[in-house]
């Protein structure tokens, strides 16, 4: 087990060490619009297939974005590391409160929690894309509930003795400074 003083990581660091992480998942977004410049052109009706209604356009939204992107933060915070590159930059560990590291089980429900906001947002956005007219209330619902849920967050990260987000206090994990 890492020696760790009980130091819990406030929102500036963790802002930091995921914006370092950014670095990485803007890196991988660059190449995922390249190679659907390649495929538009190419295969236009492949593109067509994947992105032709809000259906296929989520599920093609998810397999190639937000499931890559949830394995890097599961991969790495469930790993003897117990952080993604971002976070070992500014010397943070994701842990149990005996600071030991997740299970694969808790970094998976850990990062679902924590992404909920943001795949609700795509969700929202693939079915404005789509409408005919203006988006419907339950639509501007889906967004408010996803600033909702970015607010709780953020109040929870603030507030909380322990600078855990909702995410962090539901899976009962910890974002902790290093020793």
């Amino acid at each position: 087990m890492l020696n760790i003083k009980r130091s819990y990581a406030g929102l500036g660091v963790r802002v930091t060490a995921f914006a370092l992480d950014y670095i990485i998942i803007a890196g991988y977004l660059l190449f995922i619009v390249a190679l659907g410049i390649v495929l538009n052109t190419f295969f236009p009706a492949v593109a067509h297939r994947l992105f032709s209604n809000p259906l296929s356009g989520q599920i093609t939204g998810f397999l190639m974005i937000t499931l890559p992107v949830s394995l890097y933060f599961i991969t790495f915070e469930s790993s003897a590391w117990q952080a993604t590159w971002g976070k070992q930059k500014k010397s943070l560990i994701v842990t149990r409160t005996d600071g030991s590291r997740l299970t694969i089980l808790r970094a998976i429900s850990r990062t679902l929690l924590k992404f909920i906001p943001w795949e609700l947002s795509h969700t929202c956005i693939w079915q404005i894309s789509f409408a005919q007219q203006e988006p419907s209330q339950i639509i501007i619902v889906g967004f408010v509930l996803v600033w909702i849920l970015v607010g709780v967050n953020l109040i929870s990260l603030w507030i909380s003795p322990t600078h855990q987000t909702l995410y962090d206090w539901i899976a009962n994990t910890y974002v902790m400074v290093k020793e």
